[in-house]
């Protein structure tokens, strides 16, 4: 016996079941309408947070006790408990889950493929964010939660980023406390959580009444430097930046293309001289159809070099940069998106008022630049010079926040930080400190919406005819042409809306749950929310053993560098919404010494050690984030950690933090919360579900030590169980092997401390990393799934196992370097090296790709692959005999592979069919637009369907629609 038993804590229903495949289709519900994203979601931008659906179902499970007799007996009333089946459908419900997404999703997928249009949304039921539990239910959800803890638990989330988990916890009325090292994430939990769930819709009218008198009141300021002509609303102004020509000292407009509308033909015409005189200055014309007499695909740069359009000479890259850097890179606005009286959408070239109107602006912004930098309203903080997101826009001249915007940019968000301010006098003279807190803080969220959308890197989408807001990716990408909102009629007039929208359907949410049904009167549901800023390690305001619940979607290791990117916001809101919670932006920046992330850009000067640096502080500061949680967590509660990263060291790294910290992981569920897949997901390997790890604190003393020899086959066959539960869940690929890793970390957690088998380098006995038990478990699964793969048991040579275990399980061609080795040494012990010799692969920056058929032709051969002799026809390796058929028949046609099939008799090789049936199976067969995704998958297909009918052909998927990218990056 290795440990001994001190405390059995109840059981808790997510350590028995939890809706796996419920929450993943309602989570990618949730997420399939960009437009219709949860409010929460439109409040400010917040670069990850998990589906409300899927928080909802763990915070609940994670509090709710396992069914049992005993407490349908205590509760005779309550038809929801009477059952096992009941009381999951009751969590289902309480999740907002009001009828059968299962049947729902395969009704839906059936009436696509057959080309049919259901009614409504083919679910019977509004998404589960919508669907709000009514007093009956949270009142009996209490009464069950006051039974098994005393009271009405706590929830906790220490890293709470986007606020999913505490928003999904005090909307059901249970005490929640949030916490978030970042001033920006914190900001946004207190507007779109603690505030909407203790004000309500009380504040809406206040919001209404002073959010119009600052729209107003900027748009007063800054009309004079917006002209509008005949009546027009402006979309967007559409911006190049520029360089002086080398030769000609001549502005240089740096346009990549000149369309404006492709299909309905309107492009730019770049003019340079007039009355056959040079011009110093470029105009520009819009021209449509047929009067398009150039190629528009065609600009002035390339590549990051421009030929200038004054004598056709190249004007170099490294002579831009050089410019850019010494502060004369200008921009010329070259074209206007309008939208006329009659509600048309066209565009325009850019008036002499226009131009006046932008000279003005930048005299403006001289004027009032002194008083602006005397009351701190600019940001003129560097750019932190140490970076993960150097996008381009440092060797651009863009070194200081100040620089990320054109100067009308600039005055338009000093102009509304200054109005608020100043409002915050009036609005403080009127309402109760509380009150007129709320409003100023939900106001100056406007601003964080309205820097996303107005800056040098916000941009205009030729193919959707809209503007990109900056974070449509997760960088400061430079942008050679930008986009400017209208920023006196529209901009913050449109952003001020949508934060009261936003705030006006959370509050609802939060109104309506809980409500007494068919009541004469309403009775709403007492919430207490408290929101902190600091370091997750440090949850003083937190009593020891005080927590039932300590649920937490924490930083995902590499994944994204929160206070990197809400620097952007940072510098601004720490001058408005500073004002208000000063408590939440004491830096000058955010705090990135502190904060959970294995950031290599901090550790830069270490070279080629700062990853392994990197990963050593990310492991101690979830260490130390976990041990408070251990602190605070009562000794009979849980604590869940949402986790999605699909490389091992994350893992690994953050198992060892579990470990140390003191906890054991119980079980673990893997939800498919991501969107449905794009297009560019089924070319590249991505991880779709996050896996909810259940743990406990560690209640046992070892009385023995352990090895993982003496463990390993418990690994394996948690392994094994794992593959087979979760592929019924309809799990594959990547997800379906990161479901495994849940399993192999619970059997050892629950013999923690244990060894490794290998000493260490001085021969002294050393800790186990879960990585040793993390790579038992992809064995075991690569075993298992080959047979999967083929539909029997087969056995072949590693070089075949790896590239059809690869298509497999990454359903892409293209994935991570250290993927490709560790799935090369879980199959024959082979390493990447030894893939790229024998073709298999090609090795490019930080990734691998399978090679196509054609790519693994040894030249001076039409049929010979990397591996075969071709003079004999030989193949060492099955996966070279299949693609050389593929070869044959792509290059030559089906009739050449037919023969070669009969010359060499492959048809009749027992490891050619299986080799070539596992490689349909595994091999992606996608089609997008009527063509193959995979064009490999379009090969197999013809040879299979012309000459071996008796080789099954899995059914072909659609390629679903990708997303509205400007808009899903807005809502985070």
């Amino acid at each position: 016996m290795a440990s001994q038993d001190l405390i059995s804590p109840q059981r808790l229903l997510i350590e028995e079941w939890l809706p796996v495949r419920e929450l993943g289709i309602e989570s990618r519900r949730e997420r399939a309408v960009v437009t219709t994203l949860p409010p929460l979601n439109w409040l400010h931008v917040w670069w990850a947070r998990r589906p409300l659906v899927a928080s909802a179902g763990v915070v609940l499970s994670g509090l709710l006790p396992a069914w049992s007799q005993q407490l349908a007996a205590e509760f005779p009333e309550a038809s929801q408990l009477s059952s096992a089946d009941e009381y999951r459908k009751w969590l289902l419900r309480l999740c907002g889950v009001w009828g059968d997404p299962i049947t729902a999703r395969a009704a839906i997928d059936r009436a696509k493929s057959e080309g049919i249009k259901l009614d409504g949304n083919g679910y019977g039921y509004k998404q589960a964010y919508r669907n709000h539990p009514d007093h009956g239910n949270i009142n009996l959800l209490h009464r069950v939660l006051k039974r098994t803890w005393g009271e009405v638990p706590s929830v906790v989330d220490p890293t709470a980023g986007g606020g999913s988990i505490p928003f999904v916890a005090s909307r059901l009325g249970l005490p929640t406390f949030a916490n978030d090292l970042n001033g920006v994430a914190a900001s946004v939990i207190r507007a779109g959580v603690k505030i909407t769930a203790e004000q309500g819709i009380d504040l809406v009218p206040h919001l209404e009444r002073w959010g119009k008198l600052l729209a107003e009141r900027v748009r007063d300021r800054l009309k004079p430097f917006f002209p509008l002509e005949n009546d027009e609303n402006v979309i967007a102004y559409i911006w190049a930046h520029t360089v002086a020509c080398p030769r000609t000292g001549r502005t240089v407009p740096l346009i990549t293309d000149r369309w404006l509308r492709k299909d309905k033909k309107v492009a730019v015409r770049l003019v340079t001289r007039a009355d056959g005189v040079e011009l110093r200055e470029p105009r520009f014309e819009v021209v449509r159809g047929e009067g398009i007499d150039f190629d528009p695909s065609k600009g002035v740069l390339s590549r990051g070099s421009a030929v200038s359009p004054y004598d056709d000479l190249v004007i170099s890259g490294d002579y831009i940069k050089t410019e850019a850097q010494a502060g004369r890179m200008g921009q010329v606005l070259y074209a206007v998106a309008i939208r006329n009286s009659d509600g048309s959408r066209d565009f325009r070239a850019p008036t002499e008022d226009d131009l006046a109107a932008v000279r003005a602006a930048e005299k403006e912004l001289d004027r009032l630049r002194p008083t602006w930098e005397s009351r701190d309203l600019l940001p003129s903080e560097e750019i932190d010079p140490v970076s993960n997101y150097e996008r381009g826009h440092r060797l651009y001249g863009i070194a200081n926040w100040c620089d990320m915007f054109s100067p009308r940019q600039l005055l338009t968000h000093a102009t509304f930080a200054d109005e608020l301010l100043q409002l915050s006098e009036l609005i403080r003279g009127e309402l109760e400190q509380e009150t007129a807190d709320a409003v100023l803080i939900e106001l100056a969220l406007a601003q964080g919406k309205a820097l996303n959308w107005n800056a040098r890197a916000s941009s205009w989408d030729v193919s959707r005819q809209k503007m990109r807001s900056l974070f449509d990716k997760h960088n400061f990408a430079f942008k050679w042409t930008f986009a400017e909102f209208e920023g006196a009629e529209a901009l913050y007039g449109w952003c001020i809306e949508r934060v009261i929208a936003a705030y006006k359907d959370i509050a609802d949410t939060f109104h309506k749950t809980g409500l007494v049904v068919e009541a004469a009167h309403e009775q709403a549901v007492l919430r207490s929310v408290t929101v902190t800023q600091g370091n997750g390690a440090d949850l003083k305001h937190l009593s020891d053993a005080s927590i039932a619940h300590v649920c937490m979607d924490p930083p995902y290791y590499d994944n994204v560098m929160y206070a990197e990117l809400a620097d952007f916001f940072y510098v601004w809101e720490k001058r408005t919404l500073g004002h208000l919670l000063p408590e939440y932006f004491t830096g000058e920046v955010t705090d990135k010494e502190n904060e959970a992330v294995a950031n290599p850009a901090r550790f830069a000067a270490f070279g080629r050690k700062k990853k392994e640096l990197a990963d050593a502080d990310y492991e101690a500061k979830m260490t130390a984030i976990f041990a408070e949680c251990h602190r605070v967590l009562r000794d009979d509660g849980v604590l869940t950690v949402m986790f999605t990263h699909k490389r091992a060291e994350a893992w690994d790294t953050l198992g060892t933090a579990l470990l140390e910290a003191g906890f054991t992981i119980e079980t673990s569920w893997p939800v498919n919360t991501e969107s449905e897949h794009s297009l560019h997901q089924a070319r590249l390997n991505s991880a779709a579900s996050t896996i909810m790890l259940v743990c406990r604190k560690r209640m046992t003393k070892p009385v023995e030590q352990i090895f993982f020899e003496d463990i390993e086959s418990d690994v394996r066959q948690a392994s094994r169980e794992a593959l087979v539960r979760f592929e019924r869940s309809g799990l594959s690929g990547v997800d379906l092997l990161l479901s495994t890793y849940g399993p192999a970390m619970s059997v050892i957690s629950g013999h923690w401390p244990v060894y490794s088998s290998r000493a260490s380098e001085d021969g002294t006995m050393q800790l186990l990393r879960p990585e040793e038990a993390l790579d038992a478990a992809r064995s075991e699964v690569a075993r298992l799934q080959l047979n999967r793969i083929v539909g029997h048991s087969a056995q072949f040579e590693p070089f075949t196992d790896f590239t059809l275990l690869a298509w497999h399980t990454f359903k892409a061609a293209e994935f991570g370097f250290d993927d490709a080795r560790r799935l090369a040494l879980n199959t024959g012990g082979l390493d990447v090296d030894d893939l790229v010799r024998a073709k298999i692969v090609e090795k490019k920056a930080g990734t691998v790709r399978l090679r196509e058929p054609q790519e693994r032709v040894v030249r001076g051969s039409s049929a010979s692959m990397a591996g075969v002799n071709p003079v004999a026809e030989h193949f060492d390796h099955p996966i070279d005999a299949v693609h050389t058929v593929c070869y044959i028949a792509d290059m030559d046609g089906l009739t050449s592979a037919k023969a070669f099939l009969d010359r060499t008799s492959l048809t009749k090789d027992r490891g050619f069919r299986d080799c070539l049936q596992g490689l349909i199976n595994a091999v992606p067969r996608v089609k997008a637009q009527g063509e193959w995704v995979v064009p490999l998958a379009g090969i197999l297909d013809r040879l299979v369907t012309a000459y071996l009918p008796d080789v099954v052909l899995p059914a072909v998927a659609a390629e679903p629609k990708t997303y509205v990218q400007g808009v899903l990056s807005e809502a985070g």
